[in-house]
């Protein structure tokens, strides 16, 4: 799976970073942007499910 960020619907709430940290990384002004072309490993899986679930703005998304 991948995790994808809609950087026009992100409005740099930062909740994303708060459950993957190693999945999300935050520009100066807390917008979203994934790491590691977005792929997520099976163990991190919840950690993305979370984060798209917690977006207000749901600018994330997991994708095939």
């Amino acid at each position: 799976m991948k995790l994808v960020v809609d950087a026009a619907l992100c409005q740099g709430y930062g909740l994303c970073h708060d459950e993957a940290p190693d999945l999300l990384e935050l520009d100066e002004f807390g917008y979203a942007g994934t790491i590691s072309e977005g792929i997520v490993v099976p163990e991190r899986m919840s950690a993305a499910e979370a984060a798209v679930g917690i977006c207000p703005a749901r600018a994330l998304r997991l994708v095939d």
